[in-house]
Protein backbone atom coordinates (compact mmCIF):
# COMPACT_ATOMS: atom_id res chain seq x y z
CA UNK A 1 0.00 0.00 0.00
CA UNK A 2 1.66 3.33 -0.94
CA UNK A 3 1.62 5.72 1.98
CA UNK A 4 2.48 9.24 3.92
CA UNK A 5 4.56 10.30 6.20
CA UNK A 6 2.27 12.63 8.51
CA UNK A 7 4.41 15.64 10.23
CA UNK A 8 4.56 14.92 14.51
CA UNK A 9 2.25 17.03 16.17
CA UNK A 10 1.20 17.87 19.79
CA UNK A 11 -2.39 16.75 20.47
CA UNK A 12 -4.32 18.87 22.18
CA UNK A 13 -6.18 17.09 25.81
CA UNK A 14 -10.00 17.54 25.37
CA UNK A 15 -10.17 15.77 28.63
CA UNK A 16 -9.61 13.75 32.04
CA UNK A 17 -12.34 11.48 33.08
CA UNK A 18 -12.11 8.82 35.66
CA UNK A 19 -13.57 6.50 33.51
CA UNK A 20 -14.13 6.79 30.11
CA UNK A 21 -16.68 4.63 27.66
CA UNK A 22 -15.84 4.41 24.42
CA UNK A 23 -19.82 3.35 22.71
CA UNK A 24 -23.26 3.89 24.04
CA UNK A 25 -24.46 0.94 22.82
CA UNK A 26 -26.32 -1.37 25.11
CA UNK A 27 -22.80 -2.11 26.97
CA UNK A 28 -22.18 0.74 26.87
CA UNK A 29 -25.05 2.83 28.92
CA UNK A 30 -25.09 0.02 31.30
CA UNK A 31 -21.24 0.92 32.23
CA UNK A 32 -21.22 4.48 31.58
CA UNK A 33 -24.23 4.54 34.45
CA UNK A 34 -22.88 1.71 36.41
CA UNK A 35 -19.23 4.09 36.75
CA UNK A 36 -21.09 6.85 37.92
CA UNK A 37 -21.08 8.31 41.57
CA UNK A 38 -18.58 8.32 44.42
CA UNK A 39 -17.64 12.23 42.96
CA UNK A 40 -15.85 10.44 39.23
CA UNK A 41 -16.11 11.82 36.45
CA UNK A 42 -17.36 9.53 34.11
CA UNK A 43 -17.35 10.23 29.90
CA UNK A 44 -19.19 8.42 27.09
CA UNK A 45 -17.99 8.81 23.63
CA UNK A 46 -20.41 7.99 20.71
CA UNK A 47 -20.02 8.00 16.95
CA UNK A 48 -23.43 8.35 16.32
CA UNK A 49 -26.13 11.32 17.55
CA UNK A 50 -27.64 8.99 19.64
CA UNK A 51 -26.72 6.62 22.18
CA UNK A 52 -28.18 2.86 22.23
CA UNK A 53 -26.58 1.08 19.59
CA UNK A 54 -28.58 -2.22 18.76
CA UNK A 55 -31.57 -1.41 20.98
CA UNK A 56 -32.07 1.31 18.49
CA UNK A 57 -32.43 -0.51 15.07
CA UNK A 58 -35.90 -2.46 15.64
CA UNK A 59 -34.57 -5.89 17.68
CA UNK A 60 -36.44 -7.22 20.51
CA UNK A 61 -34.48 -7.87 23.29
CA UNK A 62 -33.76 -11.61 23.63
CA UNK A 63 -32.82 -13.68 26.93
CA UNK A 64 -34.27 -11.66 29.63
CA UNK A 65 -35.62 -14.76 30.82
CA UNK A 66 -33.45 -18.19 31.37
CA UNK A 67 -34.94 -21.87 29.75
CA UNK A 68 -36.97 -23.07 32.88
CA UNK A 69 -38.68 -18.90 32.90
CA UNK A 70 -36.89 -17.38 35.62
CA UNK A 71 -35.65 -14.19 34.89
CA UNK A 72 -31.99 -14.00 34.67
CA UNK A 73 -31.42 -10.36 33.98
CA UNK A 74 -32.28 -7.82 36.05
CA UNK A 75 -30.37 -4.78 37.72
CA UNK A 76 -29.78 -2.01 35.62
CA UNK A 77 -31.07 -3.45 32.36
CA UNK A 78 -34.53 -4.25 34.17
CA UNK A 79 -34.53 -0.94 35.24
CA UNK A 80 -34.28 0.29 31.92
CA UNK A 81 -36.87 -1.89 30.59
CA UNK A 82 -39.09 -0.39 33.70
CA UNK A 83 -38.71 2.98 32.72
CA UNK A 84 -39.29 2.24 29.21
CA UNK A 85 -42.60 0.28 29.90
CA UNK A 86 -44.03 3.35 32.67
CA UNK A 87 -43.69 5.27 29.16
CA UNK A 88 -46.11 2.64 26.96
CA UNK A 89 -42.71 1.69 25.05
CA UNK A 90 -41.41 -1.74 25.86
CA UNK A 91 -43.54 -5.33 26.27
CA UNK A 92 -43.37 -7.29 29.03
CA UNK A 93 -40.69 -10.19 28.86
CA UNK A 94 -42.77 -12.71 26.96
CA UNK A 95 -41.39 -16.46 26.78
CA UNK A 96 -40.55 -17.93 23.26
CA UNK A 97 -39.54 -21.25 23.30
CA UNK A 98 -36.56 -20.43 20.85
CA UNK A 99 -35.18 -17.47 22.19
CA UNK A 100 -35.91 -18.00 25.74
CA UNK A 101 -38.03 -14.21 25.62
CA UNK A 102 -38.81 -11.69 24.12
CA UNK A 103 -38.70 -8.07 25.39
CA UNK A 104 -40.42 -5.73 22.24
CA UNK A 105 -39.27 -1.96 23.08
CA UNK A 106 -39.55 1.50 20.93
CA UNK A 107 -36.21 2.52 19.55
CA UNK A 108 -36.82 6.09 19.66
CA UNK A 109 -37.83 6.21 23.53
CA UNK A 110 -34.72 4.05 24.32
CA UNK A 111 -32.37 7.23 23.05
CA UNK A 112 -34.19 9.52 24.80
CA UNK A 113 -34.29 7.17 28.01
CA UNK A 114 -30.69 6.45 27.79
CA UNK A 115 -29.72 10.27 27.44
CA UNK A 116 -32.33 11.16 30.24
CA UNK A 117 -30.15 8.86 32.09
CA UNK A 118 -26.82 9.98 31.82
CA UNK A 119 -27.66 13.15 32.80
CA UNK A 120 -29.31 12.25 35.70
CA UNK A 121 -25.89 10.31 36.55
CA UNK A 122 -23.75 13.19 35.74
CA UNK A 123 -22.75 11.27 32.50
CA UNK A 124 -20.61 13.63 30.29
CA UNK A 125 -21.77 12.14 26.73
CA UNK A 126 -19.60 13.43 23.32
CA UNK A 127 -21.08 12.38 20.14
CA UNK A 128 -19.70 12.55 16.52
CA UNK A 129 -16.82 11.02 17.91
CA UNK A 130 -14.71 8.48 16.57
CA UNK A 131 -11.65 6.41 18.72
CA UNK A 132 -9.28 6.49 16.55
CA UNK A 133 -5.99 5.07 18.89
CA UNK A 134 -5.61 4.05 22.40
CA UNK A 135 -3.26 5.33 24.30
CA UNK A 136 -0.77 3.05 26.05
CA UNK A 137 1.85 3.78 28.47
CA UNK A 138 4.14 0.46 29.20
CA UNK A 139 1.11 -1.75 30.40
CA UNK A 140 -1.17 0.12 30.99
CA UNK A 141 -4.41 2.35 28.73
CA UNK A 142 -4.13 5.41 29.79
CA UNK A 143 -6.56 6.85 27.37
CA UNK A 144 -7.59 7.48 24.05
CA UNK A 145 -7.21 9.03 20.80
CA UNK A 146 -10.26 10.71 19.33
CA UNK A 147 -11.34 12.60 16.05
CA UNK A 148 -14.07 14.48 15.18
CA UNK A 149 -14.85 18.13 13.13
CA UNK A 150 -12.60 19.67 15.88
CA UNK A 151 -9.82 17.43 14.58
CA UNK A 152 -7.33 14.86 16.51
CA UNK A 153 -7.56 15.07 20.48
CA UNK A 154 -6.77 13.26 23.57
CA UNK A 155 -9.05 12.00 26.31
CA UNK A 156 -6.83 10.42 29.67
CA UNK A 157 -8.53 8.42 32.12
CA UNK A 158 -8.15 6.05 34.85
CA UNK A 159 -9.71 3.65 33.21
CA UNK A 160 -11.27 2.76 29.90
CA UNK A 161 -13.97 0.64 29.60
CA UNK A 162 -14.53 -0.91 25.54
CA UNK A 163 -17.97 -1.09 24.76
CA UNK A 164 -17.34 -0.66 20.88
CA UNK A 165 -18.74 -3.81 19.90
CA UNK A 166 -15.77 -4.46 17.54
CA UNK A 167 -13.06 -4.26 20.47
CA UNK A 168 -11.68 -1.48 19.07
CA UNK A 169 -9.98 0.12 21.80
CA UNK A 170 -8.40 -3.33 23.02
CA UNK A 171 -7.11 -3.61 19.68
CA UNK A 172 -5.60 -0.88 19.53
CA UNK A 173 -3.59 -1.44 22.89
CA UNK A 174 -2.03 -4.58 21.47
CA UNK A 175 -4.76 -6.92 23.17
CA UNK A 176 -5.33 -10.35 21.39
CA UNK A 177 -8.18 -10.38 19.14
CA UNK A 178 -9.94 -13.32 17.29
CA UNK A 179 -12.67 -12.90 14.47
CA UNK A 180 -14.67 -15.21 13.57
CA UNK A 181 -14.25 -19.55 13.34
CA UNK A 182 -11.38 -21.65 12.11
CA UNK A 183 -11.64 -20.31 8.52
CA UNK A 184 -12.36 -16.63 9.62
CA UNK A 185 -16.13 -16.87 9.10
CA UNK A 186 -18.37 -14.87 10.65
CA UNK A 187 -22.27 -14.56 11.38
CA UNK A 188 -23.88 -12.04 8.70
CA UNK A 189 -25.39 -9.03 10.05
CA UNK A 190 -28.87 -8.49 8.59
CA UNK A 191 -30.42 -4.80 8.12
CA UNK A 192 -33.47 -4.99 10.08
CA UNK A 193 -36.66 -3.33 8.35
CA UNK A 194 -40.12 -1.98 9.62
CA UNK A 195 -43.60 -2.56 7.41
CA UNK A 196 -46.65 -0.91 8.94
CA UNK A 197 -50.24 -2.26 7.91
CA UNK A 198 -49.65 -5.31 8.41
CA UNK A 199 -52.97 -7.94 9.20
CA UNK A 200 -51.28 -9.40 12.00
CA UNK A 201 -54.66 -11.37 13.03
CA UNK A 202 -54.63 -13.04 9.59
CA UNK A 203 -50.77 -13.77 10.32
CA UNK A 204 -51.37 -15.48 13.83
CA UNK A 205 -54.36 -17.15 12.65
CA UNK A 206 -52.97 -18.72 9.74
CA UNK A 207 -49.81 -19.75 11.91
CA UNK A 208 -52.03 -21.49 14.11
CA UNK A 209 -54.76 -22.93 11.82
CA UNK A 210 -52.64 -24.35 9.47
CA UNK A 211 -49.51 -25.72 10.55
CA UNK A 212 -49.37 -27.93 7.76
CA UNK A 213 -49.16 -25.22 4.93
CA UNK A 214 -47.54 -22.84 7.46
CA UNK A 215 -44.26 -24.80 9.11
CA UNK A 216 -43.11 -23.36 11.78
CA UNK A 217 -38.95 -23.89 13.28
CA UNK A 218 -40.00 -25.42 16.49
CA UNK A 219 -42.57 -23.07 17.79
CA UNK A 220 -45.69 -23.84 19.22
CA UNK A 221 -49.25 -22.81 17.84
CA UNK A 222 -50.04 -21.36 21.56
CA UNK A 223 -46.74 -18.97 21.07
CA UNK A 224 -49.10 -16.79 18.50
CA UNK A 225 -52.92 -17.17 19.93
CA UNK A 226 -52.18 -13.72 21.85
CA UNK A 227 -49.39 -11.18 22.60
CA UNK A 228 -46.26 -10.67 20.66
CA UNK A 229 -43.82 -13.19 19.44
CA UNK A 230 -41.64 -13.98 16.31
CA UNK A 231 -42.03 -16.42 13.65
CA UNK A 232 -39.49 -18.48 12.28
CA UNK A 233 -39.94 -20.48 9.84
CA UNK A 234 -42.69 -20.81 6.44
CA UNK A 235 -39.46 -22.70 4.77
CA UNK A 236 -42.05 -23.76 2.19
CA UNK A 237 -43.10 -20.05 1.23
CA UNK A 238 -39.44 -19.33 0.56
CA UNK A 239 -38.83 -21.93 -1.31
CA UNK A 240 -42.27 -21.17 -2.96
CA UNK A 241 -40.70 -17.70 -3.73
CA UNK A 242 -37.46 -19.00 -5.05
CA UNK A 243 -38.86 -21.24 -7.80
CA UNK A 244 -40.88 -18.35 -8.98
CA UNK A 245 -37.69 -15.98 -9.11
CA UNK A 246 -37.39 -14.20 -5.89
CA UNK A 247 -33.76 -13.62 -4.50
CA UNK A 248 -34.44 -14.30 -0.98
CA UNK A 249 -30.86 -14.63 1.08
CA UNK A 250 -32.24 -16.37 4.10
CA UNK A 251 -33.97 -19.71 4.43
CA UNK A 252 -36.37 -19.00 7.27
CA UNK A 253 -38.66 -15.69 7.18
CA UNK A 254 -38.26 -14.55 10.83
CA UNK A 255 -41.19 -11.90 11.54
CA UNK A 256 -41.51 -9.56 14.55
CA UNK A 257 -44.62 -7.83 15.72
CA UNK A 258 -43.92 -4.68 17.16
CA UNK A 259 -45.73 -2.23 19.91
CA UNK A 260 -48.48 -0.96 17.32
CA UNK A 261 -50.97 -3.60 16.36
CA UNK A 262 -50.11 -3.43 12.26
CA UNK A 263 -46.49 -3.43 12.67
CA UNK A 264 -44.10 -6.13 11.68
CA UNK A 265 -40.45 -5.66 11.46
CA UNK A 266 -38.73 -8.04 9.47
CA UNK A 267 -35.25 -9.66 10.45
CA UNK A 268 -34.44 -11.13 7.07
CA UNK A 269 -31.58 -9.48 4.75
CA UNK A 270 -28.22 -11.17 4.82
CA UNK A 271 -24.86 -9.97 3.39
CA UNK A 272 -22.65 -13.17 3.75
CA UNK A 273 -18.58 -12.09 4.53
CA UNK A 274 -19.54 -8.29 6.15
CA UNK A 275 -16.29 -7.56 8.70
CA UNK A 276 -17.71 -4.22 10.71
CA UNK A 277 -14.13 -3.38 11.23
CA UNK A 278 -13.18 -2.74 7.61
CA UNK A 279 -14.94 0.12 5.98
CA UNK A 280 -15.43 -0.80 2.41
CA UNK A 281 -16.77 -4.10 3.52
CA UNK A 282 -19.26 -2.49 6.00
CA UNK A 283 -20.14 -0.11 3.28
CA UNK A 284 -20.91 -3.28 1.16
CA UNK A 285 -22.86 -4.98 3.67
CA UNK A 286 -24.93 -1.64 3.90
CA UNK A 287 -25.82 -1.40 0.00
CA UNK A 288 -26.45 -4.80 -0.40
CA UNK A 289 -28.91 -5.18 2.69
CA UNK A 290 -31.04 -1.98 1.38
CA UNK A 291 -31.39 -3.61 -1.75
CA UNK A 292 -32.70 -6.68 -0.28
CA UNK A 293 -34.92 -5.26 1.81
CA UNK A 294 -37.27 -4.32 -1.46
CA UNK A 295 -37.59 -7.95 -2.70
CA UNK A 296 -37.94 -9.46 0.66
CA UNK A 297 -40.84 -6.92 1.03
CA UNK A 298 -42.35 -8.06 -2.21
CA UNK A 299 -42.02 -11.64 -1.16
CA UNK A 300 -43.90 -10.98 1.91
CA UNK A 301 -47.09 -9.14 0.10
CA UNK A 302 -46.99 -11.55 -2.47
CA UNK A 303 -46.63 -15.33 -0.27
CA UNK A 304 -47.60 -14.92 3.72
CA UNK A 305 -51.12 -14.08 4.90
CA UNK A 306 -51.74 -10.22 6.09
CA UNK A 307 -48.98 -8.40 3.86
CA UNK A 308 -50.91 -7.74 0.85
CA UNK A 309 -51.34 -4.24 1.89
CA UNK A 310 -48.66 -3.68 4.23
CA UNK A 311 -45.77 -0.79 3.25
CA UNK A 312 -42.12 -0.21 4.54
CA UNK A 313 -42.40 2.08 6.97
CA UNK A 314 -39.04 2.30 7.96
CA UNK A 315 -35.20 0.97 7.53
CA UNK A 316 -32.83 0.59 10.51
CA UNK A 317 -30.63 3.34 11.06
CA UNK A 318 -27.37 0.76 10.60
CA UNK A 319 -26.77 -2.73 9.94
CA UNK A 320 -27.15 -5.47 13.51
CA UNK A 321 -23.51 -6.94 13.40
CA UNK A 322 -23.76 -10.34 15.08
CA UNK A 323 -19.90 -10.70 15.41
CA UNK A 324 -17.05 -9.27 14.68
CA UNK A 325 -13.57 -8.95 16.27
CA UNK A 326 -13.36 -10.75 20.36
CA UNK A 327 -10.58 -10.08 23.09
CA UNK A 328 -8.70 -13.19 24.73
CA UNK A 329 -9.56 -12.64 28.34
CA UNK A 330 -8.28 -14.07 31.27
CA UNK A 331 -10.80 -16.35 30.59
CA UNK A 332 -12.17 -17.41 26.88
CA UNK A 333 -15.51 -18.40 27.76
CA UNK A 334 -16.28 -21.52 25.68
CA UNK A 335 -19.37 -23.35 23.87
CA UNK A 336 -19.02 -26.31 26.04
CA UNK A 337 -19.24 -24.07 28.90
CA UNK A 338 -22.53 -22.82 27.85
CA UNK A 339 -23.66 -26.16 26.80
CA UNK A 340 -22.93 -27.53 30.56
CA UNK A 341 -24.51 -24.83 32.53
CA UNK A 342 -20.74 -24.24 34.00
CA UNK A 343 -20.71 -22.02 37.58
CA UNK A 344 -18.09 -19.83 38.38
CA UNK A 345 -16.96 -18.41 41.57
CA UNK A 346 -15.89 -14.90 39.58
CA UNK A 347 -19.03 -14.79 38.01
CA UNK A 348 -20.66 -11.71 37.21
CA UNK A 349 -23.94 -12.20 34.91
CA UNK A 350 -25.91 -14.95 34.39
CA UNK A 351 -27.28 -15.66 30.90
CA UNK A 352 -29.32 -18.55 29.01
CA UNK A 353 -29.38 -17.54 25.39
CA UNK A 354 -28.31 -20.47 23.02
CA UNK A 355 -25.87 -21.16 21.23
CA UNK A 356 -27.78 -19.11 17.61
CA UNK A 357 -25.26 -19.46 15.06
CA UNK A 358 -26.29 -17.97 11.57
CA UNK A 359 -23.79 -19.54 9.24
CA UNK A 360 -21.44 -17.74 7.49
CA UNK A 361 -22.16 -19.03 4.07
CA UNK A 362 -25.84 -20.49 2.96
CA UNK A 363 -28.91 -19.15 4.74
CA UNK A 364 -29.80 -21.01 7.59
CA UNK A 365 -28.56 -21.18 11.36
CA UNK A 366 -28.23 -23.36 13.99
CA UNK A 367 -29.22 -23.16 17.60
CA UNK A 368 -27.99 -25.53 20.79
CA UNK A 369 -29.82 -24.80 24.12
CA UNK A 370 -28.61 -25.35 27.96
CA UNK A 371 -30.74 -27.14 29.83
CA UNK A 372 -30.79 -24.01 32.46
CA UNK A 373 -28.74 -21.10 32.73
CA UNK A 374 -25.22 -20.52 32.75
CA UNK A 375 -22.28 -18.22 34.44
CA UNK A 376 -19.78 -15.33 32.16
CA UNK A 377 -16.52 -14.69 34.97
CA UNK A 378 -14.78 -11.45 35.72
CA UNK A 379 -11.68 -13.08 33.87
CA UNK A 380 -14.00 -12.50 30.13
CA UNK A 381 -13.94 -8.70 30.65
CA UNK A 382 -10.03 -8.56 31.52
CA UNK A 383 -7.89 -8.81 28.81
CA UNK A 384 -4.32 -10.52 29.08
CA UNK A 385 -1.62 -8.25 30.10
CA UNK A 386 -2.93 -5.02 29.94
CA UNK A 387 -3.93 -2.68 32.99
CA UNK A 388 -6.37 -0.14 33.16
CA UNK A 389 -8.94 -1.53 30.48
CA UNK A 390 -12.19 -3.57 30.80
CA UNK A 391 -13.92 -5.11 27.76
CA UNK A 392 -17.77 -5.37 27.79
CA UNK A 393 -20.17 -6.47 25.19
CA UNK A 394 -20.34 -8.73 22.31
CA UNK A 395 -16.51 -8.29 21.97
CA UNK A 396 -15.80 -9.44 25.74
CA UNK A 397 -13.49 -12.82 25.98
CA UNK A 398 -15.68 -15.53 24.23
CA UNK A 399 -14.62 -17.90 21.32
CA UNK A 400 -16.98 -17.93 18.38
CA UNK A 401 -19.93 -20.47 19.26
CA UNK A 402 -19.87 -19.11 22.90
CA UNK A 403 -20.35 -15.50 21.37
CA UNK A 404 -23.37 -16.37 19.59
CA UNK A 405 -25.00 -17.02 22.75
CA UNK A 406 -23.44 -13.90 24.87
CA UNK A 407 -23.87 -11.83 21.86
CA UNK A 408 -27.51 -10.62 22.63
CA UNK A 409 -28.65 -7.38 23.99
CA UNK A 410 -29.32 -8.23 27.57
CA UNK A 411 -26.30 -10.48 27.97
CA UNK A 412 -24.60 -7.13 26.86
CA UNK A 413 -26.46 -4.60 29.19
CA UNK A 414 -25.32 -7.14 32.45
CA UNK A 415 -21.46 -7.25 30.74
CA UNK A 416 -21.92 -3.31 30.87
CA UNK A 417 -23.61 -2.79 34.08
CA UNK A 418 -20.55 -5.54 36.03
CA UNK A 419 -17.38 -3.60 34.20
CA UNK A 420 -18.74 -0.13 35.08
CA UNK A 421 -19.50 -1.22 38.63
CA UNK A 422 -15.94 -2.71 38.68
CA UNK A 423 -14.31 0.31 37.47
CA UNK A 424 -16.01 2.02 39.70
CA UNK A 425 -14.68 -0.05 42.80
CA UNK A 426 -11.13 -0.22 41.48
CA UNK A 427 -10.97 3.36 41.54
CA UNK A 428 -12.33 3.73 45.24
CA UNK A 429 -9.86 0.93 46.07
CA UNK A 430 -6.75 2.48 44.76
CA UNK A 431 -6.43 -0.53 42.14
CA UNK A 432 -5.77 -1.99 39.07
CA UNK A 433 -9.31 -3.66 37.30
CA UNK A 434 -7.84 -6.80 37.57
CA UNK A 435 -6.62 -6.40 41.23
CA UNK A 436 -10.13 -5.49 42.43
CA UNK A 437 -11.77 -7.87 45.40
CA UNK A 438 -14.20 -9.67 43.12
CA UNK A 439 -16.67 -10.62 46.26
CA UNK A 440 -17.01 -7.15 46.78
CA UNK A 441 -17.54 -6.50 43.12
CA UNK A 442 -20.56 -9.00 43.25
CA UNK A 443 -22.32 -7.57 46.71
CA UNK A 444 -22.67 -4.47 44.83
CA UNK A 445 -24.16 -6.14 41.73
CA UNK A 446 -26.29 -8.28 44.39
CA UNK A 447 -26.95 -5.41 46.22
CA UNK A 448 -28.32 -3.30 43.31
CA UNK A 449 -30.50 -5.88 41.95
CA UNK A 450 -28.53 -7.97 39.62
CA UNK A 451 -29.05 -11.80 39.55
CA UNK A 452 -26.10 -14.11 39.79
CA UNK A 453 -27.75 -17.25 40.54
Amino acid sequence: MKTIKEPARDIPVRAEADVLVVGGGPAGIMAAEAAAGDGLRVMLVESRGFLGGNLTIGLPILGFLGRKGNQIIEGSAQRFIDRLRARGAASEHRPCKNHMSLTIIDEEEVKRTALEIMEEKGVEVLFYTFFADAIREGDAVKGVIIESKAGREAILAKTVIDCTGDGDVAFRAGVECCKGDAEGGMQPPTLMFCMKGVDVQRLRDAIVGHPDVYDMDVMPPEQFRTGKFITVGLRTQIRQAQAAGYRIPVARTILITGLADDEIWVNMTRVSGVDSTRPESYTYGEIEGRKQIYEIARYLREFVPGFADARIEKVAPFMGIRESRVIVGRYVLTAEDIIACRRFGDAIAVAGYPVDIHHAKGGDCTMHFCDDSYDIPYRCLLPERVAGLLVAGRCSSMNHEAMASTRVMSTCMALGEAAGRAARLALKAGVQPADLDVEALRAELRATGAYLG
